[in-house]
């Protein structure tokens, strides 16, 4: 028999958060999620389900608070599914993901000894995210915008997101007053019917430009000179307007149309002294200020001469390739993305890089094919989406065998189990590096350096 059952009242101690920022308590061993409470609080709980292992509560009342407890300053963190954690400081936030860092590869990685350091953070954690994906929609005939409430699709309105630009407020907001008044629809999700489905907002860090893209049903848009003159009355440093063209009814936000309004097709940034250009679809780190320390750690770890040939396995559009570019004889990458490989190859122009090479398909069939004409890597890079790495790349790695393999890593879950697979395998973990890429939420990166056992 379980120890609570549904519709009990408990005063329990919390233990631990889980990756999505619930916190846990254990009642004879049973474990309770409760959302909004946090390690080292003693917390009133009201049982809301129990399952055969584990149940949820519904924090009450905070008898015992954590010192690491503060208000949360967005007004919808309650609803908003954005953010998990700003009830948590942020030195608290930093423990957090370091020990959520060496549970996963201490617990799944089977790596108690490998060295995982202090979390790398930012001195002013808001206002980071050079990318805000916007949902419009209605509210009993109202226009509402924000962001999607947790584990649903009702948008959670708001005129201020303290994790985007101030930038992409004001664009939100002005939009959000306006479309009645141009007679422009939000569009409705369920009835897949309206014209406004998402804006998505995109800032330079290092040049200031911006550009807007409105996500519209149909590609004949009459508003779209009025939504232009807007847009460029509510924020003067835009550089580019463009529209994207959605008409399935799918949550995914792009179509595979792209046009144009105004101003230029690209923006550009730079991280470093590598310059991108980056259009309204290119893969692009959301925090450009965390993205340069993460790769100068990935750099760190690939410990370049000037003589390695690199391997960058999921290049996406050659961030890492052109940032070890600079340090390497030559740099190779892969990635499935075809788009993704035409960026990288301009990207690589743009910058006068001629020591790379680009390639679009899988990299488990791509490398290999690659080592039998001889381009062979001395560093192998990688890194991959949260799934991981595919598991015939990391039976390539141990086949080819290179020295040196430098992973970064957006689950530290998956990490962990890759790690295992490769140190069977042959290699050695020398430590593991988390990186503050998203604060105010659970989600944490993390560089590996493995070196091949001699």
């Amino acid at each position: 028999m379980k120890p609570v059952q549904k519709n009990d009242r408990l005063l329990v101690h919390v233990e631990d958060l889980t990756h999505d920022g619930a916190g846990v308590a254990k009642v004879d061993g049973y474990p309770l999620f409760i959302q909004g409470a946090l390690p080292g609080e003693d917390v009133q709980v009201h049982v809301l389900k129990t399952l055969k292992s584990y149940g949820f509560a519904k924090l009450i009342q905070i008898e015992q608070a954590s010192p690491f407890r503060v208000t949360a300053p967005c007004p919808v963190f309650d609803t908003c599914g954005g953010c998990q954690v700003q009830h948590l400081s942020y030195e608290g936030q930093m423990t957090f993901k370091q020990k959520l860092v060496r549970d996963a590869i201490t617990r799944i990685g089977k790596l108690p000894d490998v060295p995982v350091h202090p979390v790398k953070g930012m001195e002013h954690p808001w206002r980071y995210r050079n990318k805000s994906q916007i949902p419009f929609g209605t509210d009993n005939g109202r226009v509402v915008a924000g962001f999607y409430q947790t584990r649903s699709h009702n948008i959670a309105d708001t005129d201020i997101c303290l994790i985007q630009t101030p930038e992409a407020d004001t664009i939100m907001t002005g939009l959000k007053n306006s479309l009645h008044g141009m007679g422009i629809e939000p569009y409705e999700e369920e009835k897949h019917r309206g014209m406004l489905r998402h804006v998505v907002v995109r800032k330079g860090r290092a040049t200031g430009e911006i550009m807007v893209v409105l996500v519209t049903k149909k590609k004949k848009f009459p508003q779209r000179d009025q939504a232009v003159e807007l847009i460029r009355s509510l924020v003067p440093e835009v550089a580019s307007i463009v529209q994207n063209v959605n008409g399935e009814k799918t949550n995914v936000i792009f179509g595979n149309e792209t046009l144009t309004l105004w101003g230029k097709d690209v923006i550009e940034d730079r991280i470093g002294d590598v310059r991108f250009e980056i259009s309204a679809r290119s893969f692009y780190q959301v925090n450009p200020e965390q993205t340069e320390v993460l790769y100068g750690q990935a750099l760190e770890y690939a410990q370049l001469t000037g003589d390695e040939t690199v391997i960058d396995a999921y290049c996406g559009i050659g961030t890492i390739s052109l940032f070890l570019a600079e340090r390497a004889k030559f740099v190779m990458g892969v990635e499935i993305v075809p788009q993704a490989i035409e960026d990288a190859k301009r990207n690589a122009a743009l910058n006068g890089f001629s020591n790379t090479l680009f390639e679009a398909g899988p990299a488990e069939q791509v490398i290999p094919r690659w080592y039998k004409e001889g381009k062979t890597a001395d560093v192998l890079m990688v890194d991959p989406p949260r799934k991981g790495c595919d598991e015939q790349l990391l039976q390539t790695i141990l086949k080819q065998r290179p020295k040196r393999v430098v992973y970064v890593s957006c689950n530290p879950a998956t990490l962990a189990r890759d790690l295992r697979i490769l140190e069977d395998g042959g290699y050695r973990t020398q430590e593991v590096q988390p990186v503050d890429m998203f604060p105010q939420s659970t989600h944490c990166e993390a560089v590996a350096w493995l070196e091949l056992a001699e």
